[in-house]
């Protein structure tokens, strides 16, 4: 993670002084090239740092430069005390790292401020993970952070639709979690590609460097995927009618939903709503409604009707019995 190291390069250069790119690069475990790109990012971001090459030269900070801690509010400090350890962080073996720089920001705190903290951790725990969910195993993602942060060209074998598996050498571009779920970024053939990291069964780290694009942007690039993403998944719409007092059980469906009224108004001539209600799949729908038994009737289309009836009848059948 691109923040982390950045991080961490300002503090062997406050903590070392003048230090080389090339001790840095073995002490990060990235290419002197990153080195130079991160010193770079550092300078935009306002950070007196400087680079002399040849001989004697090296990475520094500037004398009168030191970060330090007493100019934190208490807000700043109740925030930094609201972190915890999310899931993603520890598939990432950084979660025991990330304790121990909390520990040491704690301790450089000033002395005012450390209470503040014992509040805020007695008061306020964030858990990210979501109820009842089967954690996915992701055994690739030590090889996969080294081909990131080293600039490495990886040998994948991953899973296609339908169990088809394909075997490709890509240039890995980013890691991203989203809701506990890891996404690899990567390029084949000039080509950027977004897989689940659970569908990479095999991941090899070669020798060949590439030169990672230094106009990629992560972030930007997600979220432009996740918007072009969500627009093109294909929806399943159901005409159903719902009994009024269920109508607040619509907020408990797992999956995205949109609901819409019909008609003037939205009770028919029985006091029940009339709604349309958007799926991701067919499957999705019946499996949903279903949950509310006879609290709903689907209207149209016929085919998802006619299942929810056979549903229906084969339940009845083995209960008769």
């Amino acid at each position: 993670m691109r923040a982390d190291r950045l991080l961490s390069l300002l503090m062997l250069l406050q903590d070392r002084g003048q230090i080389t790119a090339r001790e840095l690069s073995a002490e990060l475990e990235v290419s002197e090239r990153t080195i130079y790109r991160d010193m770079v990012a550092l300078s935009t971001a306002g950070v007196p740092v400087y680079a002399e090459r040849g001989p004697g030269g090296g990475c520094s900070l500037i004398d009168s430069y030191r970060t330090n801690l007493t100019d934190l509010t208490r807000d700043e400090v109740r925030a930094l005390f609201m972190l915890s350890i999310p899931a993603p962080l520890a598939e990432l073996g950084v979660d025991q790292d990330l304790k121990a720089a909390l520990l040491k920001l704690s301790a450089a705190m000033p002395e005012v401020y450390r209470p503040e903290g014992i509040r805020v951790r007695q008061r306020i725990h964030l858990d990210s993970t979501v109820w009842f969910h089967q954690e996915v195993q992701v055994p690739q993602m030590h090889t996969i952070q080294q081909g990131l942060f080293q600039d490495l060209k990886l040998n994948l074998i991953y899973r296609l639709t339908f169990d088809a598996q394909v075997e490709h050498f890509v240039e890995p571009y980013g890691l991203v979690a989203k809701s506990n779920l890891w996404y690899l970024i990567f390029a084949r053939e000039d080509v950027i590609f977004v897989r689940k990291l659970a569908d990479v069964l095999h991941a090899e780290l070669t020798q060949d460097k590439f030169d990672y694009p230094p106009e990629f942007d992560l972030v930007k690039f997600w979220t432009d995927w996740c918007r072009v993403y969500e627009i093109n998944q294909p929806q399943f719409t159901a005409h159903v009618r719902l009994r009024p007092d269920l109508m607040n059980m619509l907020q408990y469906f797992e999956d995205p939903l949109i609901t819409e009224i019909t008609g003037e108004s939205k009770l028919d001539g029985d006091g029940w709503y009339n709604l349309i209600l958007h799926f991701d799949t067919f499957e999705s729908a019946r499996k949903h409604l279903l949950n509310f038994g006879g609290a709903v009737e689907v209207i149209e289309p016929q085919a998802l009707r006619t299942s929810i009836q056979d549903f229906a009848t084969q339940i009845q059948a083995v209960y008769h019995r």
